[in-house]
């Protein structure tokens, strides 16, 4: 499936699983995400995503975003958009 690269992963909380993202482009909740790096290979749906520790639907390229991943992540990570 094509991919775009919307960020990279700034930052890793262990409890609750979350991962600090700087965006590039705009990420919505329902947006399928590949979470790729030098360890790191996950594919998952965007559940819930927060700014700032508020709740958010979506974000746009400059935000801060703190979404919550199914498991550990690293700092660096590319972060893409799975796009149909």
């Amino acid at each position: 499936m094509p991919e775009e690269e919307i960020g990279k992963v700034s930052d890793f909380f262990a409890h609750p699983v979350v991962a600090g993202i700087d965006l590039t482009g705009t990420l919505k909740v329902g947006d399928r995400v590949h979470i790729k790096g030098h360890t790191t290979d996950i594919e998952m749906t965007v559940n819930s995503m927060q700014i700032n520790n508020v709740n958010v639907t979506e974000a746009k390229a400059g935000d801060a975003v703190g979404v919550k991943v199914t498991e550990r992540v690293r700092h660096g990570d590319s972060v893409y958009k799975v796009t149909d």
